[in-house]
């Protein structure tokens, strides 16, 4: 009983910990992408890289991880203007966004980040589990381009 006890504790902090590592790549995803004006594909590839380096020492070839530009318009309307991806899906078209982030004639840095996790006993009894987190981020100076496409 001590054993399994023991096994349990460990496997719920190694689930914690890459949880919080989730978390830790969307922010410094949407932190990066914000603080600068022009983002060329040199620079996108540094930031991705350095976000994927937070979730060490978990394997980096099981995150997916997206930075998205959004476009907000006088109506409220929220479009996507640019979407990079590694591991995931890029985004496109419209999206909805929360009601309070919704300001008229703004842009927003939307981060999105997930992890494939595998417990390392409990694996027969959850499978692969997908941690998950997302972040919302105002640009710090001006909206940024990528690879000339403005965000405005």
């Amino acid at each position: 009983m001590m054993i399994g006890l023991y096994l349990g504790c460990v496997e719920i902090s190694q689930g914690v910990s890459a949880d919080r590592k989730v978390s830790l790549v969307s922010a410094a995803l949407a932190n990066l992408s914000a603080q600068v004006s022009t983002i060329s594909t040199t620079d996108m590839t540094n930031i991705l890289d350095a976000s994927s380096a937070i979730i060490s020492p978990y394997s980096a070839s099981l995150l997916k991880m997206t930075v998205t530009c959004l476009k907000i318009d006088a109506n409220k309307n929220v479009t996507v203007k640019w979407s990079v991806t590694r591991g995931g899906t890029a985004n496109s078209g419209t999206m909805s966004i929360p009601s309070a982030l919704a300001v008229a004639n703004t842009q927003l840095l939307f981060a999105q980040a997930s992890y494939a996790y595998t417990p390392t006993v409990g694996y027969t009894i959850s499978g692969t589990l997908t941690l998950s987190d997302q972040m919302y981020m105002s640009p710090r100076i001006t909206a940024p381009t990528y690879n000339s496409i403005t965000c405005t």
